[in-house]
């Protein structure tokens, strides 16, 4: 299979990438297979029906999120009617909506997305290795009846998120961070099979404060008007993510590379269709 996982989308120029530049990289990858994490879509805070409309119209098959989810609380609704859109699987029990589900793919094989959130320096949450030890296979995904296991490891610190990838190795297809906004170099396929990055990155506009107008941020760092509210920067956005291929046989990872194209940061591409997609 060929997976793309899309990091966080941060405001208009966010959306604008990806909207942009899906339809094709579905096209020239050869994609199954499309997640997007969508958490800071909406003005930076949030998702809204609308905007959760028009990423599956653009070819996301599925939506996860992390810790603003609930900033705008018209998507809670929605998020009732949709099995597409993840919150963290280790919110508290009772908490609106779906922190995992299994997803068809238009040939019929089987995803399951999985969405956890740390706990260092971040808002309190049940713990994200229990959730994973209930969800996760007892081993590869081909043979417990899976084509592919994804899981998106919402998180501030880096430690946390390596720790999770390693207690899925075997287990999941991929384990990505999503959170801090910037990618990370080191994607790679773990020992046991499952590939691993720590962050990858946001869509949206990199001449900025992640994906914030750099100015307030500055200023809270400071000690400048602490209460000025934050907006996202709108300049032109990269669509920052991670590619995978699996093996059919076992539904681990063959192969994980970084996606970016549009923006301020250099592009990349799997090397075989680089030139085809940069081109196009």
């Amino acid at each position: 299979m060929r997976i793309l996982f899309c990091g966080d989308i941060v405001g208009r120029s966010g959306r604008t990438a990806v909207l942009d530049h899906l339809p094709a990289l579905r096209r020239r990858l050869s994609l199954d297979f499309i997640i997007a994490n969508g958490e800071n879509a909406a003005h930076g805070f949030g998702l809204t029906e609308t905007i959760c409309e028009e990423l599956f119209e653009a070819g996301c098959d599925v939506i996860t999120s992390g810790n603003h989810v609930f900033d705008r609380a018209e998507i809670i609704a929605y998020m009732e009617r949709t099995e597409r859109l993840l919150r963290p699987e280790n919110y508290v029990s009772g908490t609106p909506g779906r922190g995992h589900g299994v997803f068809d793919t238009a040939d019929g094989r089987r995803v399951l997305v999985i969405n956890v959130q740390c706990r260092l320096f971040m808002d309190m949450s049940d713990d994200p290795f229990a959730a994973l030890q209930r969800l996760l296979p007892g081993g590869a995904p081909v043979p417990s009846g899976l084509d592919a296991v994804v899981v998106d490891v919402h998180g501030e610190a880096t430690s946390e998120k390596m720790a999770v990838g390693h207690y899925c190795d075997g287990s999941a297809s991929l384990v990505v961070g999503t959170h801090t906004h910037v990618p990370t170099a080191d994607g790679h396929v773990l020992p046991g099979g499952t590939a691993y990055q720590t962050d990858a990155g946001m869509c949206g506009d990199y001449d900025s404060v992640i994906g914030m107008e750099k100015q307030v941020p500055i200023d809270r760092f400071l000690g400048r008007v602490p209460r000025q509210r934050l907006a996202p920067a709108e300049g032109a956005g990269t669509l920052c993510a991670v590619y995978l291929e699996t093996d059919d046989q076992t539904g681990l990872a063959n192969a994980i590379n970084p996606v970016r194209i549009g923006g301020k940061l250099s592009e990349a591409m799997p090397g075989d269709v680089a030139a085809a997609v940069l081109a196009d």
